[in-house]
């Protein structure tokens, strides 16, 4: 009897796959949100060679890939530190705004209709190959004033 409950909790633990990301969803205004759905319901399923994952919380404007995992948020504030002479990083068109963090780096797209934000981990060194990747998905909402 024991065998069994163990053998059912097994596959119970196998069948759920990996834990939902958790991220924390921003909150636009009902136009971003609407360029936000289409942009994420157009991401790709694998990013850096790692599938795409269930993410906890506002799946319209979050999604995430791998373990450890790659995040987007769409629909962000401006970043705090881009100012006018800030470096900029231009991949297939998107400017991305770089900040480092302690384990990785945070991008924030800067000529797209709204702030779209990717957190890569240092695992993928270099993290800005994932915008490579990223950056043609974001094409039809390019067009913001930087």
């Amino acid at each position: 009897m024991a065998l069994a409950g163990a053998i059912s909790c097994a596959i119970t633990l196998c069948a759920c796959g990996p834990a939902k990301v958790a991220i924390t969803a921003p909150t636009p205004d009902a136009t971003t949100v609407a360029l936000c759905h289409t942009l994420v319901s157009s991401l790709p399923g694998e990013i850096a060679t790692q599938g795409r994952r269930l993410v906890a919380g506002d799946d319209q404007l979050t999604a995430a890939w791998g373990d450890p995992a790659l995040t987007l948020r769409c629909g962000v504030e401006r970043p705090k530190g881009l100012r006018p002479e800030s470096s900029i990083i231009s991949i297939n068109g998107i400017d991305w705004y770089a900040e480092q963090l302690s384990a990785g780096y945070q991008f924030t797209s800067v000529n797209t209709k709204m702030f779209v934000e990717v957190t890569v981990p240092n695992t993928y060194s270099p993290e800005a190959n994932v915008l490579t990747e990223m950056s043609p998905a974001l094409g039809p909402v390019k067009l913001r004033k930087p």
